[in-house]
């Protein structure tokens, strides 16, 4: 088992979904587990509950984090909580799907502020915080669309290319600080946002998938916790894909 024992973490879009993952399996593995999400409250107290029940520490932090000042009075809170902070997940995101010639202004707009402003802006906050340190894993949350692009995403695509641009920026900017920064492109993966989906329109996905399936949060968290560990101490500016093959 890959030990986290000491350490903290905060993740972004916790709550739920591979978010959820995350959280549960950093605290499995022994970190302390902040969580900062802006959706449903009755599911953060369910993964309150999961996490409490390992004997972690967990406490949760409502937060817009498109909202740089809400972001930065947030991080501050968690670090005055939690002491120190290891371990920076940035998984918070949101889709309004449409082809680029009827999206609207706004739905555009609100995608890139969640995926990649609300990126910047958890990296930005914390980022004294890892140098003074001398330490810290950041793993942000890309798209293999953010890679390959998809039609009536381009508001998501746009937004999770962005993430890894700014993933091996940051990667540059603190690797002597001994700080590392890496990007997971997940697929098709079973959540909230793929359940609308209508299964014949799953299945077609599942087809075009080397593996003929789609994956589960926790193929996206399993990776998430080697990143977040010394085991990938010399790892830095990297984007893996989770998807099954579907990108090769």
């Amino acid at each position: 088992m890959i030990s986290l024992e000491g350490k903290t973490a905060v993740v972004t879009g916790g709550s739920q979904g591979i978010g959820r993952a995350i959280a549960c399996k950093l605290a499995e593995n022994g970190a302390d587990i902040a969580i900062v999400y802006v959706g449903n409250q009755d599911r953060a107290a369910e993964t309150v509950s999961m996490i409490e029940a390992m004997g972690r520490k967990v406490k949760t932090y409502y937060c817009d984090v498109s909202n740089f000042e809400e972001s930065k009075e947030n991080v501050a809170k968690i670090i005055e909580d939690f002491g120190k902070i290891d371990i920076l997940v940035n998984n918070a995101g949101i889709t309004r799907d449409g082809l680029a010639l009827s999206m609207k202004e706004s739905d555009f707009d609100a995608v890139i502020a969640v995926n990649l402003k609300g990126t910047f802006n958890m990296i930005h906050h914390f980022y004294q915080h890892f140098m003074k340190k001398r330490y810290g894993k950041i793993v942000n949350i890309a798209s293999v669309v953010g890679m390959t692009g998809n039609a009536g995403q381009a508001n998501y695509s746009a937004s999770k290319a962005g993430v890894i641009g700014l993933t091996k920026t940051i990667a540059k900017e603190l690797a002597s600080r001994h700080v590392t920064c890496n990007a997971i492109a997940p697929g098709f993966i079973n959540t909230d946002m793929t359940a609308v989906l209508s299964d014949k329109v799953k299945e077609g996905m599942a087809a075009a998938i080397p593996m003929k399936r789609m994956g589960e949060p926790e193929d996206i968290a399993n990776l998430a916790l080697f990143l977040a560990s010394d085991l990938s101490s010399y790892i830095t500016g990297e984007v893996i894909r989770v998807d099954g093959g579907m990108c090769m």
